[in-house]
C-alpha cells in the first residue's frame, strides 16, 4: 500500500491572508495555493526548479492593480512576484520562489486592430500563433518567429525580447512595440510609447513614481550614450534587458521608454497590453533545402546564403535530422530534405525567400540556384545537393520540424541529455563558423555529446550539451562549460544573451556591461522597484542594495531526481524524461495534443504538468521508504484481502473528512486526461501520460476505494456481451429518466450508450463464423482470399452494423471475411488502471491470436484506440511473451489492394480519430489514396479532440468539458460538412457527434461500401 503523503514545504501564513485579503479587496482571478498548482509553475523549459508559495490568475488589468495596491499595504509589504507568460524560457526568467503572476490563463483577448495604421493592440497573455491566425485573414502578422510560437505568448515575448527566424528582417520584438501597458509594484498603471524627448522631459519633471522613472532612465541613457555605444558590439540580435541603447533614437529626440521594459525580464512591472505593427504577409515564399556534408561546412555556406538577400538561413545539424527521422513530423517533410544518394547529409540549411513580385523572387531563385548547381558539380563548399519548395503547407512542416528541435534532442537515448544553459550566444556572423569550431572543440575535450540547430544569419546558435545533472559531477561541469563559453564569446566579440534572456544567467551581466554600465542597470531598477520585489535576482538588483544575483548554480530539477531510486525513474522514465518544452500547450484548436490543456488552460492538466506531478509523487514516496515497483509487483500477484479492504474503507472515510494527501492532488490532475495519448506521438521526448497514470491509478486505489464508475468501464468487456443478449430489454430501461438520474447520481455516469438493435449475431447470422479446422484446411488459393476481422466491444455491441458493413465491404472485394469470436482486448481495464486484470486479459488474447498468427493470414480490426493497444500496452505488459501476432487497422490493409471504381464521384470530408492520426501519421493519406483509387474525393479535416474519449465523456464530471472540446474543433466542420458528408474513423467520435448534433456520420469503410 502507497503511504499518505505530504509536501516538505508547507504554504506561509501570510500568503494564506494575503489569498483572502485579495479576495475581499475584489480580484476576480485565480488564486491557487495547492501544491500541485505550484509545482505546475516551478519549472520552466530550463534546468531549474523553484516552488513558488502560490500562483495567482489576473481576469483584468484591475485584477493586477488590486494585488500590486494590496501588497503595498504594511501586512504585506514583504511578498515578491515573478510575471509568468507561457513558461517557455530557457533559462528560469519566471521562476520564483515568491508568488507567481500567471498572465496566460485569462488575458488572452485581441482588443484592437487598425489596418490602416498597421497595428493591433493586445492582452499579454495572447498567444503569438493565436495572433497570427487572427491577423492572417487581413493579410498581415506578426513577425518575430519563435519555435515556441504556438504556446509563448506575447507578454512573454515582451520580457525577453524574443526573436526567431527571419531576425534579419524583422528585428526583435522589441522592433514591433509602439506601446505598452504595465502596472507597477506599487500599482500604479504606466503607458509607454516612444514621444519626442521633450515630451518625455516634462514627464520626467514631475514629482510622482512617473516622473521618477522618466528622470532616472532619461538620466542613465543619455549621459552615458557614448560608453552604451562603444561597450556592445553591432550585432542583430542587441542585448536584452535592459535595453539602454535604444531608449534613445540616433540623433536623440525621440525617446521610448518601452524600450527599457522590453526585455526587462518581469523585474520591472507587470506587462498586461501591448500595441504592436504588424507585417503584410509576402505574397510569394520560397523555401530552398542546401545539403551539406559536414555541419561545418552549413555554417561556413551561411554568409553566401545571406548575401544571396534571404529573409531567413536557418541550420540543423545531423543529430537533430536523425532524430526528426524518429518523429512524427518526418512523415511531412521527408519528400522535401530527401537524402543525397552516395553522400551522408550532415548539415542542412534552410533558406526562406519572401516578395511581393513573382518576378523578383524566381530572380533570386534562378541565381541561387545556377551557384548551387556549380558548387554541386565542382564539390565546392561542401554543398551535396538542395530542393526547392514553393509549397506554403510544405514549408510550414518544415519549420516545424526545425521548431521541434528544442524537443527532439532532449528525445535521445540514455540518461544525458542536451539542455539549455549558454546556448543562446550571439556573435558577429562571419565569426560563427569559427566560433562553433571552438565551442566544439570545447565540448569535445569534456567528451560530450550535443545537438545544435539555430540562426545562422544572425550568428546565433543553439548548442546543447548533453548531460545527466543527477550526476553532481556533471552538474559541476555545467558551471565549468558556462563559465568558459562566456569567456570564449567573449573572445569572438559576441554576447551571451542573444535571444532567450537572462534568467539565472545574470550572474554574467556585470562582465559584459562592465561597472559603470551596470551601476546604471541598478539604478533603472531602484526606480522602478527599491525594494526588489518583482522578479527579484534577475538581471539586477536595485542600487544600494546588498540582496544578490541568481547564479546557474541554482536549485535545479535533478536535485530532485536524484533523490528518486535510478530503477524507479528508469521505469517511469515516460514521465522523468520530460524537459519542460511545453509543445504539450500548444494552443490550436486543431491540434490533437492533449484536449485537456486546451479546454481548462491549467497547466496541471497537460503532460509536462501531469509529469511533473508524477515525479514528484515519485520522490515524496521513496521519501517515505515505500518501494514503488516492489508494491506494484505486490498488486500484480496477490489478490486483496480483507485487512487491505478494510484499510482502504477506513482512508477513504478519511479522505471524504478531508484528510490531506499530496496523492490526491495528483489523482485530480489525473482524472482529467482522456487518455488519448496524442502526447506520446505528438511530444518530442514522447511522454506517454495514460501508460504511467495507469499505473499512478492502481497504486492509488490500493490506499483508497475505487468509485463504481471504475468497475463499469473496467468490466464494459465482460458485461457487453452479456447484456446483448437482451438489447433491447436493457436498452429501454437506459432509457428511462429513473435509469439516468439513478446513473448520473450513483455512478456518476451520463448519457449511457445504446446496445446494437438488431445484434451482430443477427445482423451476419453464421455467415462468417469461425472454424479453426476449416481455416487450418484451407487451400493456397483459398487463404490469399480469406481474411480474418478481430472484434472490439464498442463497434460489436454498439455499432454492429459497421461490423457487418466491414464484412460485407471485403465480401465485395472478392475476399472471404471471417468474424473472430469476441476476446476482450483489455483497454478499459488498462484506462482505469485495473493493471493486474488487463495482464491476464492480455496474455489470454495474445495466446489466441498468436495461435491465428500461425494461418499467416490477415487479422483487421476496426477500432484505433483497441488495435494500438495491442502494440504498444501488450508489448509493455507481456514483453516477450507477447508473441509475434499482428493485426492490422482496416486501412493499413486496404491501402495494399486493388479497388473497384464508384458508380459515382462523390467528395467527402474525412475526421480521423486523435489518438489513430497521433500514432499513425499516414492514416489520413492512406484513406485518402484508398478513396481516390476508388473514384472518390476525401478532403482531410484538421481537428482536434471530439471531446468523447472512450468513457471520458460519459462521465459526468467531464461532461462541461466534453461538449466545450466538441464545439472547439468538431462543431463547425460538422456543421459546414454536414453529416452525410463525413467520414470519421473514430467510435468515439461517431458517437460524439450523434449525441451533440443529433445524427451520426459513417464510418470510411461505409462510405467505400456504399458507392461500390
Amino acid at each position: 500500500m502507497i503511504p499518505k503523503l505530504v509536501p516538505e514545504q508547507a504554504l506561509d501564513a501570510s500568503i494564506v491572508a494575503y489569498s483572502h485579503a485579495l479576495i475581499a479587496a475584489g480580484f476576480t482571478g485565480d488564486i491557487e495555493t495547492n501544491y500541485a498548482s505550484r509545482l505546475a509553475v516551478a519549472t520552466d523549459n530550463s534546468v531549474y526548479q523553484v516552488l513558488p508559495q502560490a500562483v495567482l490568475l489576473p481576469k483584468t488589468t484591475e485584477d493586477l492593480v488590486i494585488l500590486t495596491s494590496l501588497a503595498q499595504t504594511s501586512t504585506f509589504a514583504h511578498i515578491k512576484f515573478s510575471p509568468r507568460g507561457g513558461g517557455t524560457g530557457t533559462n528560469g526568467q519566471s521562476l520564483t520562489e515568491h508568488v507567481v503572476v500567471d498572465i496566460s490563463r485569462h488575458m488572452r483577448t485581441i482588443l484592437e486592430i487598425n489596418l490602416e495604421q498597421r497595428w493591433v493592440r493586445v492582452q499579454a497573455g495572447v498567444i503569438k500563433d493565436q495572433l497570427n491566425a487572427f491577423l492572417k485573414p487581413y493579410g498581415f502578422f506578426f513577425a518575430p518567429d519563435l519555435s515556441t510560437s504556438n504556446r509563448a505568448t506575447i507578454g512573454g515575448m515582451v520580457n525577453t525580447d524574443a526573436s526567431g527566424q527571419g531576425s534579419l528582417v524583422y528585428g526583435k520584438t522589441s522592433n514591433h512595440v509602439l506601446g505598452l501597458k504595465t502596472v507597477l509594484i506599487d500599482g500604479q498603471v504606466l503607458n509607454s510609447a516612444k514621444m519626442p524627448i521633450s515630451e518625455a522631459e516634462k514627464l520626467a519633471e514631475q514629482d510622482n513614481t512617473i516622473g521618477r522613472l522618466y528622470r532616472q532612465v532619461i538620466r542613465s541613457c543619455r549621459d552615458h550614450r557614448q560608453q552604451i555605444l562603444s561597450t556592445f558590439p553591432r550585432l542583430n540580435r542587441f542585448l536584452t534587458g535592459y535595453d539602454l541603447e535604444n531608449v534613445f533614437n540616433t540623433d536623440l529626440s525621440q525617446f521610448d521608454l518601452s524600450r527599457i521594459i522590453t526585455g526587462s525580464e518581469g523585474s520591472l512591472g507587470f506587462v498586461v497590453e501591448a500595441k504592436l505593427n504588424i507585417t503584410p504577409i509576402a505574397k510569394y515564399k520560397c523555401l530552398v533545402n542546401v545539403k551539406y556534408d559536414s555541419f561545418d561546412s552549413a555554417l561556413r555556406n551561411a554568409p553566401f546564403l545571406v548575401q544571396a538577400q534571404a529573409t531567413s538561413v536557418e541550420t540543423v545539424d545531423s543529430k537533430v535530422l536523425n532524430l526528426a527521422r524518429a518523429d512524427i513530423i518526418w512523415h511531412q517533410v521527408k519528400d522535401y530534405i530527401t537524402d543525397v544518394a552516395g553522400s551522408d547529409m550532415l548539415g542542412l540549411n534552410m533558406v526562406e525567400f519572401n516578395s511581393e513580385q513573382q518576378q523578383d523572387i524566381e530572380q533570386k531563385i534562378a541565381v541561387l540556384s545556377a551557384r548551387l548547381d556549380h558548387a554541386v558539380e565542382h564539390k565546392l563548399d561542401g554543398i551535396i545537393g538542395y530542393q526547392i519548395t514553393y509549397d506554403n503547407q510544405a514549408i510550414n512542416h518544415i519549420y516545424a520540424m526545425r521548431k521541434k528541435a528544442v524537443g527532439l534532442l532532449g528525445n535521445i537515448q540514455g540518461r544525458q541529455k542536451p539542455i539549455a544553459f549558454a546556448e543562446d550566444t550571439a556573435v558577429p556572423p562571419e565569426n560563427l563558423a569559427d566560433y562553433i569550431q571552438e565551442f566544439r572543440s570545447l565540448l569535445d575535450q569534456h567528451g560530450l555529446q550535443y545537438g545544435m540547430f539555430g540562426h545562422v544569419d544572425a550568428g546565433v546558435l543553439h548548442v546543447r550539451p548533453a548531460l545527466d545533472l543527477c550526476d553532481p559531477a556533471q552538474e559541476q561541469l555545467m558551471r565549468t562549460i558556462s563559465d568558459q563559453v562566456v569567456a570564449l564569446t567573449a573572445k569572438y566579440g559576441g554576447l551571451m544573451w542573444g535571444e532567450h534572456g537572462k534568467g539565472y544567467r545574470s550572474e554574467y551581466g556585470p562582465a559584459f556591461f562592465g561597472e559603470a554600465l551596470f551601476t546604471e542597470l541598478r539604478k533603472i531598477k531602484a526606480a522602478f522597484d527599491a525594494n526588489n520585489r518583482l522578479n527579484p535576482g534577475k538581471i539586477c538588483t536595485p542600487y544600494h542594495s546588498n540582496e544578490q544575483l541568481v547564479s546557474v548554480d541554482g536549485t535545479k530539477r535533478a536535485f530532485y531526481d536524484r533523490q528518486i531510486p535510478i530503477a524507479v525513474k528508469d521505469s517511469f522514465n515516460s514521465s522523468l524524461d520530460c524537459n519542460g518544452n511545453g509543445l504539450c500547450f500548444n494552443y490550436e484548436a486543431s491540434s490533437p495534443m492533449c484536449p485537456s490543456s486546451k479546454i481548462t488552460k491549467d497547466r496541471r492538466h497537460s503532460p509536462k504538468g501531469r509529469a511533473g506531478l508524477m515525479r514528484e509523487w515519485l520522490r515524496l514516496t521513496e521519501l517515505q521508504g515505500v518501494d514503488v515497483l516492489a508494491t506494484e509487483q505486490q498488486l500484480q500477484n496477490n489478490s486483496t484481502s480483507i485487512k487491505d479492504l478494510w484499510s482502504r474503507i477506513k482512508n477513504t472515510l478519511a479522505k471524504r473528512n478531508g484528510e490531506q494527501d499530496f496523492s490526491h492532488q495528483v489523482m485530480e490532475a489525473m482524472e482529467g486526461c482522456l487518455a488519448c495519448k496524442a502526447c506520446a506521438g505528438q511530444c518530442p521526448i514522447k511522454v506517454d501520460v495514460p501508460s504511467f497514470r495507469s499505473r499512478f491509478l492502481q497504486l492509488y486505489h490500493s490506499r483508497y476505494l475505487r468509485p463504481a464508475k471504475d468497475y463499469i468501464v473496467g468490466n464494459i468487456e465482460r458485461t457487453a456481451p452479456l447484456l446483448a443478449k437482451a438489447p433491447r430489454l436493457i436498452n429501454f430501461v437506459l432509457k428511462r429518466d429513473l435509469t439516468a438520474s439513478i446513473l448520473k447520481r450513483s455512478v456518476g455516469y451520463v448519457d449511457t450508450p445504446l446496445l446494437s438493435v438488431p445484434t451482430l449475431a443477427q445482423q451476419v447470422k453464421k455467415r462468417y463464423g469461425f472454424d479453426l479446422t476449416q481455416l487450418q484446411q484451407l487451400t493456397e488459393q483459398q487463404r490469399q482470399k480469406t481474411v480474418l476481422l478481430v472484434q472490439d466491444p464498442f463497434t460489436s455491441f454498439y455499432e454492429a452494423e459497421l461490423v457487418a458493413d466491414a464484412l460485407r465491404l471485403l465480401e465485395k472485394l472478392g475476399f472471404q471475411p471471417v468474424l473472430l469470436p469476441f476476446l476482450p482486448n483489455g483497454k478499459p481495464q488498462h484506462v482505469k488502471g485495473f493493471l493486474r486484470d488487463f495482464a491476464k486479459t492480455a496474455a489470454t488474447a495474445a495466446q489466441f491470436l498468436n495461435q491465428l498468427h500461425q494461418l499467416q493470414l490477415p487479422m483487421l480490426g476496426l477500432d484505433a484506440s483497441l488495435v494500438l493497444v495491442y502494440r504498444d500496452e501488450y508489448n509493455k505488459t507481456l514483453e516477450k511473451k507477447r508473441g509475434d501476432f499482428k493485426v492490422q487497422l482496416l486501412h493499413e490493409w486496404l491501402v495494399q489492394q486493388s479497388l473497384p471504381s464508384a458508380a459515382v464521384s462523390q467528395e467527402f470530408a474525412l475526421l480521423a480519430h486523435c489518438t489513430e492520426k497521433t500514432a499513425l501519421p499516414a492514416t489520413e493519406k492512406a484513406w485518402q489514396d484508398i478513396f481516390s483509387r476508388s473514384g472518390l474525393s476525401l478532403q482531410s479535416v484538421s481537428v482536434g479532440c471530439c471531446g468523447m474519449a472512450g468513457t471520458y465523456g460519459h462521465e459526468a464530471q467531464n461532461l462541461e468539458n466534453s461538449q466545450a472540446l466538441f464545439d472547439l474543433s468538431w462543431r463547425n466542420p460538422v456543421e459546414k460538412f454536414g453529416v452525410d458528408k463525413l467520414a470519421v474513423t473514430g467510435f468515439s467520435c461517431r458517437s460524439q457527434v450523434k449525441r451533440l448534433v443529433g445524427d451520426k456520420p459513417k464510418h470510411p469503410l461505409q462510405i467505400l461500401l456504399a458507392a461500390l
